[in-house]
């Protein structure tokens, strides 16, 4: 019977435990959006912060919204007015406050679809196409703890390098590269001719993955330039100015020019990200 007596290892040892609710109290901050996103810009948070731009691009005013910092590393994600958004303690967890009564929303695939379906945007209404966006955004969420949690964790973060866990997870991370460059071959975006929530679910685990952005070395060791039909999906959704954005809040790391910690206002891409702070 497995107890909990030593701590598992590795760079994330200080925030696993083995059973859920707050470590601490903690009031989150509110601002002054109809949207509150408590986050951090890993590839499940980027999905929200990039969905948010894209709908600002589009032209809706009303989709402007606070990105709070959530440092996983510090426990923020234990906090007591965090687990009321999100019990599961996860990031990203958002408040939807357009309406009378606040509204929680956690788990990034559903962010995603209450955002468009609030909006009428980036997902279609009926019909095939629909089922189509729905399938692919679902496959992402059951697909991507095998590359994050299975690949990413035994190749970079793991205390001891194990071939086993390693060779296990980077079969599974290829054949999921192959679904998603077939599917790519026949198709400008993942569920058709038309860009969706689940380009937008996929791009930062698996585009940012072929544009070698994610562990470093794995572009190499997974030979990403061998699905050209990805490369050529993943450096399109790049250029987006929404992505270009989005990509960037509540990121904490890499080059400082592009960490914005915090968003509060559209303005704060020019004026703070963290290479603008630093030198203030």
């Amino acid at each position: 019977m497995w107890t909990w007596e030593q701590p598992s290892g590795g760079q994330f040892a200080s925030i696993n435990r083995p059973v859920a609710g707050p470590t601490h109290d903690r009031v989150l901050p509110v601002g002054k959006h109809p949207f509150q996103l408590y986050s951090l810009g890993t590839p499940n948070g980027q999905k929200v912060t990039i969905m948010f731009e894209e709908l600002l691009e589009l032209g809706h005013k009303d989709a402007d919204y606070d990105a709070w910092l959530i440092n996983i590393g510090q426990g923020d994600q234990f906090g007591s007015g965090f687990v009321e958004v999100n019990p599961n303690s996860k990031i990203p967890a958002l408040v939807d406050r357009s309406g009378p009564e606040p509204v929680r929303i956690f788990e990034s695939g559903a962010i995603l679809v209450h955002l468009a379906e609030k909006f009428g945007e980036l997902l279609p209404k009926s019909g095939p196409e629909r089922a189509e966006a729905l399938s692919w955004l679902f496959w992402q969420m059951g697909s991507a703890p095998f590359l994050g949690g299975g690949f990413g964790h035994f190749f970079a973060y793991a205390p001891a390098k194990q071939e086993y866990p390693i060779n296990r997870y980077a079969m599974e991370t290829k054949r999921q590269l192959d679904v998603l460059d077939r599917q790519l071959a026949d198709h400008e975006f993942i569920a058709g001719s038309d860009y969706t929530i689940a380009d937008i679910a996929i791009w930062p685990w698996y585009g940012q993955l072929a544009l070698d952005r994610s562990y470093k070395g794995a572009g190499e060791f997974l030979s990403v330039g061998h699905y050209s039909n990805l490369q050529r999906w993943a450096r399109q959704i790049d250029a987006r100015p929404g992505v270009k954005r989005g990509r960037i809040v509540n990121k904490t790391n890499g080059d400082p020019g592009e960490q914005l910690r915090e968003r509060h206002d559209a303005s704060d891409f020019e004026f703070r990200t963290q290479d603008k702070l630093e030198a203030a």
